[in-house]
């Protein structure tokens, strides 16, 4: 079953974007791949590609300490904290009033979607220049405006949104970057892997970036077969599908272009 009769299949249950595509950023399929989701912790990634451009400037260092704790400048005024029922990665706030190394936070963000340390990350790195990296590389209506949760932000319609060719932009950006063998091996460890590395054979080297809320699943990764090319996949999905079909879908699209590896142009 070929990616866009996948799609068909659910058509009329929601939004779905694909894009399928090399680490020349040349895409081979695309489904509504400029649209715009919310990002959920797809956000990520730019934050951490914007943390990794400080520290080879010497304007942070990947060594130095920080501070854990739960109190955030909204992007609407005042402060807020992060939910911690809805934090998944419970690491980080094991180390709360206590400093850990900034590395240590970049791991539990990216490899464990930590949002708790996602914010600390953030709050060294800044909005603006997360939104800088998204900018530079993810074509479209892409943007990181606020941290996770919060709230009031997002009441005022202060949201991150990703699209799928947002998302692959700054894929194929890390795919490339000499140096970035530090944040593809982050991208390798994610411990969260339900979607694109799903039903892919076991080994199989996937760097990818996930994200879920309510409605909403998505991930983008690079997937590097030993024996072809690599190519990016991005799958995001806000449906009112029950989240693990959503995850299933994903995985199903994974594994089509999996099938196509060697041949990629022949996806339909």
């Amino acid at each position: 079953m070929g990616i866009a009769e996948l799609l068909a299949g659910v058509d009329g249950s929601g939004e779905f974007g694909v894009w399928l595509g090399g680490l020349d950023g040349v895409p081979v399929f695309e489904h509504a791949a400029e649209r715009t989701h919310y990002s959920a912790s797809t956000m990520k990634l730019p934050v951490a590609m914007a943390m990794m451009r400080k520290v080879e400037a010497g304007e942070l260092a990947l060594d130095q300490p920080v501070t854990v704790h739960n109190d955030f400048a909204s992007a609407a005024g005042g402060r807020f904290g992060v939910n911690p029922d809805e934090d998944e990665a419970p690491a980080t706030w094991t180390k709360l009033g206590t400093a850990v190394p900034l590395s240590w936070l970049a791991t539990e963000m990216i490899s464990r979607s930590s949002n708790l340390a996602t914010d600390l990350v953030l709050e060294q790195v800044g909005v603006d220049a997360a939104q800088a990296v998204l900018a530079e590389y993810g074509p479209g209506g892409s943007v990181i405006m606020r941290g996770i949760d919060d709230a009031a932000a997002q009441r005022a319609g202060i949201s991150n949104l990703m699209s799928p060719a947002g998302l692959a932009g700054v894929l194929v950006a890390v795919g490339n970057q000499p140096d970035g063998d530090y944040l593809r091996d982050l991208l390798a460890a994610n411990q969260w892997n339900g979607e694109i590395p799903a039903l892919l054979p076991t080994g199989t080297r996937v760097e990818h970036k996930n994200g879920w809320d309510t409605r909403i699943r998505h991930d983008g990764g690079i997937v590097r077969p030993t024996d072809a090319d690599p190519f990016v996949l991005v799958v995001c999905t806000t449906s009112d599908l029950p989240d693990s079909d959503a995850q299933k879908l994903i995985a199903a699209i994974a594994l089509e272009a999996w099938n196509h590896r060697h041949d990629l142009g022949a996806v339909r």
